[in-house]
């Protein structure tokens, strides 16, 4: 099956029994998965090569998994998935914080693993061509098509996750927009209890944009809803 074969996908990963079984199923669904099993080796081919996504795994031999994500994010935006151990939700937190896309508990089943990544893919591409390809609001000018993003005419570099995000919030800016919304439109799956997933894109997405001239935040919480983006006055 070749119907993925330009998206090349680096599986980083060091139980080589568990990243057989993902690889194989990934190149079944048609995907030019290939795999490594360090860190050290993960970073320099994710620097040097065109990768559409990583799957990168936190316990690692040499570089762990939250160091190649922090060298990485200095110099390029490749969606990545964390894969982290079942029930940590301090690995799951700090990823978010560091710029990953989305995070599967391990051992995860090949088919699960395959719903984020089409999900992390589908925030990485083009949207529908009906969809404006400029947004400006506030200083903050959102390119669709380019996936490029200026605040007060710097560039800011945003992750996959963090830009499907801030394009819902712009698109409505000054409403409301809920975090059931945000996850499902933005994230593409569904709010559950205890998930902090939009909390820390949000948070991360506030540092980087950075307030209005007066002080005020451009992210607005709506207590007990969601997050608004404020219209400057």
């Amino acid at each position: 099956m070749e119907a993925h074969g330009a998206q090349r996908i680096l599986l980083v990963e060091d139980d080589a029994e568990l990243a057989a079984l993902l690889a194989d199923y990934l190149r079944l669904e048609g995907y030019g998965c290939e795999v490594v099993g360090d860190g050290q080796s993960a970073l320099a081919r994710l620097l040097n090569e065109d990768f559409q996504a990583a799957v990168l795994d936190v316990m690692l031999p040499g570089l762990n998994g939250f160091e190649v994500l922090r060298r990485l994010r200095e110099k390029k935006n490749v969606p990545v998935i964390m894969l982290t151990a079942r029930g940590d939700d301090a690995d799951r937190i700090v990823g978010l914080e560091i710029g990953a896309d989305d995070y599967l508990p391990k051992p995860c089943h090949p088919r699960v693993l395959l719903a984020h990544l089409q999900a992390v893919l589908r925030r990485a591409g083009a949207g529908p061509a009906a969809r404006a390809d400029s947004i400006e609001v506030g200083g903050v000018c959102l390119y669709r098509r380019a996936h490029r993003i200026s605040v007060d005419g710097h560039e800011v570099v945003l992750t996959g996750a963090e830009f499907s995000l801030l394009e819902i919030l712009m698109r409505a800016a000054g409403e409301t927009v809920t975090k059931d919304a945000l996850s499902e439109q933005g994230l593409h799956r569904k709010l559950l209890a205890y998930d902090r997933s939009v909390d820390m894109h949000i948070s991360n997405l506030r540092r980087k944009l950075g307030p209005y001239a007066n002080g005020a935040s451009r992210i607005v919480t709506v207590r007990n809803s969601g997050y608004l983006f404020a219209i400057p006055v």
